[in-house]
């Protein structure tokens, strides 16, 4: 715990000079320092995860989200094509109450994070179209940008009208003369100061439940504009880091790779056929079935990117990049729709997506900046955990509790994916019976999964004499883990506490060299362990 705390420190600290550093707040490095190029010779197209750089200090909100769009890569088999490709396709789509010429895809830029002493000045609004709105790239700092891709319908397990799909962007801005320009050797590049806007995660929001999203930590080897492969049928979307079309754990996301959903096209024909991804669950993606973005024509993206494998000569479709309508148009559809024969609400798919008056805006404050940056860093990728359940080993009726290793953040195992975790439990008369394990699971979202466990059990035994006899014993048991995701069943109430419910069925054993005793164990409750 001491070393992870110590290490997100030194990371949240590096982020801080980066991209804070300000007159009167911290240090800067002056160009005077430096040879100065001639001019148009800055090129920062080796940073990572770099999707625009220039010396323009606003930039509209539509324009901003432009510049890092990804392209949307569907099976062969979506439904939703109908049967289409190329530059005919027209997914995904515009909600039912917009007309379009061409596939469309949304976006909202969630939040914004500021400079010290900056507040709302980050951004000029334009209450209209929020889409030209202006963000002051001088102030800003962390952005948080999710595009969302709409579908009229599913296919497949749980199927249903209406799909919204978000991925959401990370994003840094960054100042060409400051602290990280100097350490990587970008201050000698341009004659003016530059703003580098830089992705740093893309997590593809699969089927709304935390565990299952695909997240990708930005690296040198990561291309863009982003490649979002678009499951079969459901609509998941998964990250693809060198846009080769292919699903590969560790590589397209590196964050709880053991929970990543994947891209599980085999879910259209009803059917899920093992807990953890498997490589063959996802169809070979082909060319004509890509959807492209509007990237601007200035984007840096385009000669490396995307003019690489193809043009924007009409061989792929290229979507349309609209904001995210406000909540009230949903409703307003809604009522408008609601007496027609088989109606489906649609804005129950986007209440809990939308943030109203979008962005918000918080401002990085003082020494409480750093923790503010190690906070955002593990957004969405530290997942807390706690499990209760009802449990009985022949010898005793109890309750036992998971909870993680360094007791609000989970351990991940770097080699095998998986988690070590506390596991405790009472049991006996009166809950006089205690047991404390080391838990190893793989996953913790998986509907079947294996589970090892090893520690202390503290009991008492009775003899025929009535003389009670107080033992601590080494206990070592292993078996099967059943999960059930509630949030689409008829008990989807109990699911403010947890998205799975569970039963647990092991064998355990008494003794270290020595096998004592052998018992079963059964266990319900709720929670992923």
């Amino acid at each position: 715990m001491t070393a992870l705390r110590l290490i997100l420190s030194c990371i949240g600290t590096l982020v801080l000079a980066i991209l804070v550093a300000r007159p009167g707040v911290g240090q800067e490095v002056t160009l005077a320092a430096h040879k100065t190029p001639a001019a148009g010779a800055c090129d920062f197209s080796d940073v990572p995860g770099i999707v625009w750089w220039g010396p323009e200090t606003e930039m509209t909100l539509d324009r901003l989200a432009a510049y890092a769009a990804p392209v949307f890569w569907h099976s062969p088999d979506e439904p939703e094509m109908e049967g289409l490709s190329g530059a005919d396709l027209m997914v995904p789509e515009a909600f039912p109450f917009q007309e379009a010429e061409s596939p469309v895809v949304y976006y909202q830029l969630k939040e914004v994070q500021t400079r010290p002493e900056t507040g709302a000045t980050v951004m000029s609004r334009d209450a209209v179209h929020r889409g030209g709105s202006l963000i002051d790239m001088t102030e800003a700092v962390l952005l948080r940008l999710d595009y969302y891709a709409y579908y009229s319908d599913e296919a497949g397990l749980g199927a249903h009208k209406h799909d919204i799909e978000p991925v959401e962007f990370m994003l840094g801005i960054a100042r060409s003369d400051g602290d990280f320009a100097t350490e990587y050797g970008f201050a000698d590049r341009c004659a003016e100061r530059n703003y580098l806007v830089v992705v740093t995660r893309v997590t593809g929001k699969a089927h709304g439940i935390e565990w299952f999203w695909n997240i990708i930590t930005v690296d040198e080897e990561t291309q863009f504009p982003m490649y979002i492969l678009v499951e079969e049928g459901k609509h998941a979307l998964a990250t693809d880091k060198n846009s080769d079309g292919y699903f590969t754990p560790t590589y397209d996301v590196n964050v709880r790779v053991n929970d990543a959903w994947g891209v599980r096209d085999i879910i259209r024909s009803g059917g899920l056929m093992t807990g953890g991804y498997d490589a063959w669950m996802t169809k070979v993606r082909r060319p004509e079935h890509r959807v492209l973005p509007p990237l601007p024509e200035d984007s840096p993206l385009l000669p490396e990117g995307l003019e690489r494998q193809l043009t924007y000569q009409g061989e792929n479709a290229v979507y349309e990049l609209r904001e995210l309508p406000r909540g009230e148009e949903f409703q307003a559809w809604d009522q408008s729709q609601a007496s027609e024969p088989n109606f489906h609400a649609l804005y129950p798919f986007v209440k809990d997506k939308e943030v109203p008056d979008w962005p918000a805006v918080e401002e990085l404050s003082g020494v409480k900046a750093v923790d503010q940056i190690n906070n955002w860093l593990v957004s969405g990728t530290a997942k807390k955990s706690l499990s209760i359940a009802a449990y009985s080993d022949g010898s005793g009726i109890g309750f036992s509790w998971v909870f993680p290793l360094f007791i609000v953040k989970n351990m991940t195992i770097p080699m095998s994916g998986g988690y070590l975790l506390h596991r405790m439990y009472l049991k006996g008369d009166n809950l006089g019976d205690f047991g404390w394990m080391l838990l190893y699971a793989n996953s913790a979202s998986r509907w079947v999964d294996t589970y090892f466990s090893a520690g202390v059990e503290w009991y008492s035994e009775t003899d025929d004499a009535g003389v009670v006899d107080n033992r601590s014993d080494f206990v070592l048991e292993t078996g099967l883990k059943f999960r059930a995701q509630i949030g689409s069943t008829p008990l989807k109430f109990l699911s403010f506490f947890t998205d799975f419910w569970g039963f647990r069925v092991g064998i355990k054993n008494y003794g270290f060299h020595d096998i004592e005793r052998l018992t079963y164990v059964l266990e319900i409750g709720a929670g992923s362990f």
